[in-house]
């Protein structure tokens, strides 16, 4: 499948091969200081791709290279990948306070603050660059750096080449996008694992966006660290993702934190990680999860990037987001195929999948990096993709109902019904109430245990509650939650009536 590259150990892939052609031919066509953007999906080996690249830079353009990453956990990947490669590098890091002028390397690898402070400090000099290699370039911390590179070929490398500021289109400083493999492509030539793809509907209703474009941690935590949220996530994952290892991306920290308590309640082994733990503290969780076969990790966005633990089975996003990089950086930590693992597990409680579309699903890269305001205009709003919702009870609570054989309701149709009947929208909500009514007569001895069947479909009552008001364009919180008190108090009326009748 790969071609060996010359006096190098590494193995390049034919389509990273591919990539390179292109990458350099682009070079070739350009002037020195030119800004090139490469797209490559998570999984696809971008450090390979760009560590050759330096390679090829050094050696026939006689120039050093710099390296440019955001975290330090990707500064120490990054330079063992270039030194694989034959490429002798420094790592700039906190501790590097000058360059020693009697040093000869010919790649630096750095992180963008300490980066930043050296040069503005004037403590270091970095002369002869000819190229830069930005690593995860949809960052904006990196372009502060820009001006001192103004006379070099700068190549950023992305996943996703779709700004994390909506503010700072990438378009303003990359004159030209390479687009590489597509995921499905990586997928059928067995480079990526199959994405098993399930959602769950969840109300985003009380969601509120902030000002990056996303949802706030604190809407956030308010409804995913409530019970019901709660309830829902343990579910997906016994049905789900049981015995499997397990990622958990949350949106907050107190999230994570009840996410972990409910886990550990019910026998699960779990720990959570985020960024408040020290350096020995994330690597004894990190070495635990590696080597516990069937090990929860419950954290927040810090797994996204410069983490890498192929063992992984079932990714469960248990958040919404707004953001197409982040979606993809989630999924992408489950996406490593390895001899006896081939396929992975997705769980969505965001409505993600409906909003981005599946993760294979193809992406036109150019378009969003051209036009990235009409593409976040064109977002799937939340309103939208509820109203596709349909409720499926759960398999356990419609064995409660076996008696029933039809306990399908559509509110909108039955609405459409009303309506050219010239009658009351009301009815709507009085037939279902019979409906559910009789369900419950039907599967029980007594009033007190058809009633405590009727406390069972609160779940299906808010749905059907949800459709009326979209119907009748009367949809808010205070309106839906008023109208299921009153259905649910004369759906009780009801079932004293009919086994009143029946007695």
């Amino acid at each position: 499948m790969g071609a060996q590259t010359e006096s190098t150990e590494k193995t390049l892939y034919d389509y990273q091969l591919e990539d390179l052609s292109k990458i350099f031919k682009c070079l070739e066509e350009s002037p020195d200081d030119v800004n090139l953007l490469y797209q490559l999906p998570t999984g696809g080996g971008k450090t390979v791709v760009f560590s050759e690249i330096a390679r090829r830079y050094i050696r026939y353009r006689k120039k050093k290279v710099v390296v440019l990453t955001h975290r330090i956990e990707l500064s120490v990947q990054t330079s063992n990948m270039l030194k694989g490669f034959g490429v002798r590098n420094k790592i700039i890091n906190s501790e590097v306070k000058e360059l020693d002028e009697n040093e000869s390397y010919e790649c630096y690898v750095a992180m963008v603050e300490t980066l930043n402070n050296r040069l503005q400090d004037k403590a270091i000099e970095l002369e002869g660059i000819g190229l830069v290699i930005i690593d995860e370039a949809h960052y904006n911390s990196f372009r502060k750096l820009f001006k001192y590179f103004e006379k070099s070929v700068i190549l950023g490398v992305t996943a996703t080449p779709l700004s994390s500021n909506i503010k700072l289109p990438m378009k303003d400083h990359y004159r030209k996008l390479i687009v590489g493999e597509t995921i499905s492509s990586l997928i059928e030539k067995k480079f990526l694992a199959r994405a098993n793809m399930y959602n769950y509907d969840v109300s985003l209703k009380s969601l509120k966006l902030g000002i990056s474009g996303d949802y706030t941690v604190k809407s956030s935590d308010a409804l995913y660290g409530n019970q019901q949220m709660l309830g829902k996530l343990l579910a997906a994952y016994e049905e789900l993702g049981k015995a499997s290892k397990t990622l958990i991306f949350n949106n907050g920290i107190s999230t994570s934190k009840y996410v972990y308590e409910t886990f550990r309640r019910a026998g699960y082994p779990i720990r959570h990680l985020d960024n408040k733990n020290s350096a020995s503290e994330r690597r004894e969780i990190l070495d635990w999860f590696a080597e516990t076969p069937d090990a929860i990790l419950t954290s927040v966005s810090i797994l996204t990037t410069g983490f890498d633990e192929p063992t992984v089975e079932t990714i469960i996003l248990n958040r919404a987001t707004r953001s197409l990089t982040l979606y993809f950086q989630m999924i992408g930590r489950g996406s490593r195929i390895l001899k006896n693992k081939d396929e992975f597990t997705v769980v969505d409680l965001g409505n993600n999948i409906a909003r981005f579309g599946p993760w294979d699903a193809p992406v036109n890269w150019q378009d969003i990096f051209h036009f990235p305001d009409f593409y976040l205009d064109n977002i799937r709003s939340d309103d939208d993709i509820e109203r596709e919702f349909v409720y499926e009870m759960p398999a356990a609570l419609r064995a409660k109902f076996e008696k029933t054989s039809h306990i399908e309701f559509d509110v909108k149709e039955v609405y459409k019904t009303v309506f050219a009947q010239g009658k009351k929208s009301k009815e709507v909500l009085e037939k279902s109430i019979e409906q559910h009514a009789h369900m419950c007569l039907e599967n029980s001895k007594d009033v007190f245990q058809a009633r405590i069947l009727a406390r069972e479909l609160s779940e299906e009552i808010e749905f059907r509650i949800k459709q009326y008001s979209q119907c009748i364009m009367n949809n808010t919180k205070n309106y839906r939650e008023w109208l299921q008190e009153d259905y649910e108090r004369r759906l009780r009326l009801r079932i004293s009536q009919l086994f009143a009748a029946r007695m």
